[in-house]
């Protein structure tokens, strides 16, 4: 009988949880884990006013209970399931927030939101939140290395699907749950865990992420009420790996296998996004940006654009005629277009003048897309990407990347990089005075006495 048949499977993960909440972490796990704390943060503020956020905020029964957690960007407060729910939603409105290769997902949106919000409840000091974050991301990432890539290719969301785990055993720790209640959480939490992907490219992708947040939080909070659960959730015939993933499509001894020692938030496919679009289209903004180089093009230039990404990077991004500017973040004709033309990608580029202008929609018709014909479909390297420009004057412009999920720990973003985004994101929301001490105070996270200072210089 191995471990999991004897224990059960949340228990076990319950128990890898709160070894890593209650266990040492390094200064780069530190410094990983507060960049990516400070970019969601940021992106949150930048997305607060997004379509998706405010109609939430204003469907009936969302805000309508009174609480001490601040939806971000306003001055409006609520009880933090609904903070959770909100925040946790624009955290991804933008679909600007980091992503993990391994995970297949963003690993902080669906994380940051509800722990900051439980901090404004309990008096957590900054060192108890920034381990509950990496705990999260721990658990997250593990888990998918049991599932992936077979769940991500089956149309799961990851960020959500997979995500809703991490939430619960992060908000566990941080409630001061049990090994006991920590693992009924996480078998509530599975009853809870949704989210498909044929819902990008729509206001309902951001949403994921919000009810992942706030289910994460219920659940723990369930737990900790003494609500029950069954025992083996997760590895019965009709539980959530053989119901999600399928028999033979799974290998759970990979959740608790060693990585060298190192913390999942150490590993170098957790990264920045440095583009504001969907995470499989960056390979080819940066293949087409390393071929433009510095040199201007023009649509007039350009005779036609092959773009080769991996093809798991394909099914949800190839949207040859983007209507929307939601649209243009998923279309990887549009960003590639839009890097040959302007020699960047930026958040201004998604507005639906910019996905109208003339030019980019003459461009469009030029782009053929499909999957590389010899970059691998399993493996840990599946971010790769081919740009081949032929111009009308019969020079070729091409450049190759076999593995890029964003700015990861193989080419991380520099801290003026961090901070010019920081500033661009969190400006939308606050005044300049306000984005430089929030950068300040969550840099200092380790040595807050008090976490909830952070969301107070996020009140507008």
């Amino acid at each position: 009988m191995t471990p999991i048949e004897s224990q059960g499977f949340a228990a076990k993960v319950a128990e890898l949880a709160l070894s890593t909440y209650r266990g040492p972490y390094s200064d780069l796990a530190a410094r990983n884990a507060i960049n990516c704390m400070a970019d969601t943060i940021a992106v949150a503020l930048a997305g607060a006013h997004e379509p998706c956020v405010t109609l939430l905020a204003d469907a009936p029964g969302v805000c309508a209970a009174a609480g001490s957690s601040l939806v971000w960007g306003t001055s409006r407060k609520t009880s933090a399931l609904d903070a959770a729910l909100l925040n946790a939603t624009a955290s991804h409105a933008l679909d600007y927030d980091d992503i993990c290769a391994v995970f297949g997902g963003h690993h902080s949106a669906p994380l940051v939101a509800p722990l900051l919000a439980v901090a404004q409840e309990h008096e957590c000091t900054g060192d108890q939140v920034l381990r509950a974050y990496i705990t999260g991301v721990e658990i997250t990432v593990r888990l998918s290395r049991a599932l992936n890539p077979e769940h991500y290719a089956k149309g799961w969301h990851p960020t959500s699907t997979v995500g809703v785990f991490g939430v619960t055993a992060a908000l566990g720790c941080l409630l001061a749950l049990d090994e006991a209640r920590l693992a009924t959480a996480l078998s509530i939490a599975a009853s809870m865990s949704a989210g498909i992907k044929a819902n990008f490219g729509s206001m309902v992708k951001p949403l994921h992420v919000g009810l992942c947040a706030r289910s994460g939080l219920l659940a723990a909070r369930l737990a900790q009420a003494g609500y029950d659960a069954g025992e083996h959730v997760f590895e019965d015939k009709q539980g959530f790996f053989e119901v999600y993933n399928g028999a033979g499509k799974y290998l759970l001894e990979r959740v608790f296998e060693g990585h060298d020692g190192r913390l999942e938030i150490e590993g170098s496919s957790v990264g920045i996004k440095q583009f504001p679009c969907c995470g499989s289209t960056h390979a080819a903004v940066t293949a087409a940006l390393q071929a433009r180089g510095q040199t201007p093009l023009r649509e007039a230039q350009i005779r036609s654009i092959r773009i080769l990404p991996n093809g798991n990077r394909l099914a949800h991004t190839n949207k040859p005629r983007p209507r929307t500017a939601l649209e243009g973040k998923f279309s990887v004709q549009y960003v590639v277009a839009r890097a040959l033309l302007s020699g960047a990608v930026r958040l201004e580029h998604f507005v639906e003048e910019a996905i109208q202008e003339p030019e980019i929609q003459r461009l469009l018709q030029k782009i053929e897309a499909s999957p590389h014909p010899d970059m691998p479909l399993a493996g840990e390297h599946l971010w790769g990407a081919e740009v081949i420009v032929q111009l009308a004057s019969g020079e070729v412009l091409s450049r190759r990347l076999e593995d890029l999920p964003c700015r990861d720990g193989n080419y991380p973003m520099t801290d003026d990089e961090l901070w010019e985004k920081f500033q661009d994101c969190a400006g939308a929301a606050l005044p300049s005075d306000n984005v430089a001490a929030l950068f300040k105070a969550i840099h200092g996270l380790p040595a807050l006495p008090d976490a909830a200072a952070i969301v107070r210089l996020m009140a507008a």
